[in-house]
């Protein structure tokens, strides 16, 4: 009674002292050595993306920010001031993302 639960060998059936037919004893696993790990490689360095895809990417996120701001001025003439103010959030930080694809690429 090491553990306070009865026997040590938990998940064995009690009934039986040996395996269930067709079943073979665990074999204990080898630990790796530090030699058989497998190193790492070396992060290259990451290309920046070519011009038309950096505009195409802008281009949308400008699209997605003018929706974003039609819905909340459209909120605001409603009086959803939450869905107003939220909308406006969501217009900024995508006409952000759109101008940081631009510039840092």
């Amino acid at each position: 009674m090491k553990d306070g639960f009865g026997s040590e060998d938990h998940g064995r059936a009690v009934s039986r002292d040996r395996e269930p037919a067709g079943r073979r004893p665990r074999q204990p696993m080898a630990h790796p050595t530090p030699a058989d790990a497998r190193r790492p490689s070396p992060p290259r360095a990451a290309e920046p993306r070519p011009i038309l895809e950096r505009l195409g990417m802008a281009a949308v996120a400008l699209v997605l920010g003018l929706l974003f701001a039609a819905v909340a001025a459209a909120a605001y003439v409603g009086g959803e001031l939450f869905l107003a103010v939220m909308a406006g959030i969501g217009s900024l930080m995508t006409l952000w993302v759109g101008a940081l694809t631009l510039v840092r690429g």
